[in-house]
């Protein structure tokens, strides 16, 4: 495969709803420079699409994502090249973050090292209940460094640490307990349960959601005085949006909000 069409599938519904689906199943999904920049292609235009209102990221295959293609990386042994590849992956990551609708990662099988990393950047994850992660790079020789920058924001500090000195597994029930995923559901209920978010999520305003994603992230790198005063401002400027004046004086009125309706 080297199409960035057949790398990562792409499809959309009705609802706005895109489907990416990473398309390596022979290879576990691995993230490849060809995957990588698959992913960053299709990240761009669903960030240019104003009708996307949320992204499923799946995988094809028996596996979420293995992490980075080994195989490759060992073939070109350069300093140039690893700086070059790991700033290949940081701005799929960052671009997970900054797209303006909720990213659900769909996990089954394993998501080690960067696949890990993957599902720990998607603002929401729903796991199979046979689901398993790990940041396993050390096993190897190579601590996971990347994916711990991903991991320390999602996890506590001595879970995440754990996870990264010791290179072992943990399963889907643990990932929840650690705060790695969402939800977790029977394989067969998987779908069911991405649905449950997606359905919570295009019900309501994009322009709020959107100004929520990224104050959201903007705010855990500020000191407290700083986050209030970026949230406030953030918050004040959502108000104005026509659909949250909607929004309230349907509350006031105790009737369902009429989003987009302009207000008179």
């Amino acid at each position: 495969m080297t199409s960035t069409e057949t790398l990562v599938q792409r499809s959309t519904d009705a609802r706005g709803v895109v489907s990416l689906t990473l398309n390596r199943p022979s290879a576990f999904n691995s993230l490849s420079e060809g995957m990588l920049a698959a992913l960053q292609s299709e990240l761009e235009a669903i960030a240019r699409d104003e009708s996307a209102r949320v992204v499923v990221l799946g995988a094809a295959g028996k596996a979420f994502c293995a992490g980075h293609d080994l195989k490759e990386m060992r073939a070109e042994p350069s300093l140039d090249y690893y700086q070059r590849l790991f700033a290949q992956c940081t701005q799929v990551m960052l671009a997970v973050q900054k797209l303006p609708v909720p990213v659900i990662a769909r996990v089954h099988g394993i998501a080690t090292a960067a696949g890990c990393q993957l599902v720990a950047m998607c603002d929401l994850a729903v796991a199979s209940r046979d689901a398993r992660f790990a940041v396993s790079g050390v096993n190897l020789g190579l601590f996971c460094s990347t994916p711990s920058v991903a991991l320390s924001r999602n996890l506590s500090r001595k879970a995440a640490f754990e996870m990264l000195v010791t290179g072992g597994f943990i399963s889907a029930e643990e990932a929840l307990a650690k705060g790695l995923v969402n939800r977790v559901a029977a394989p067969e209920a998987l779908d069911e349960a991405v649905e449950s978010l997606v359905a919570a999520i295009v019900a309501k305003p994009r322009v709020a959601l959107a100004m929520g994603k990224s104050l959201f992230y903007r705010q855990l790198e500020k000191g407290i005085a700083a986050a209030y005063d970026d949230a406030g401002q953030t918050m004040a400027c959502n108000m104005m949006d026509d659909s949250a004046l909607e929004g309230v004086q349907a509350f006031i009125d105790k009737r369902p909000p009429s989003w987009g309706t302009p207000r008179g």
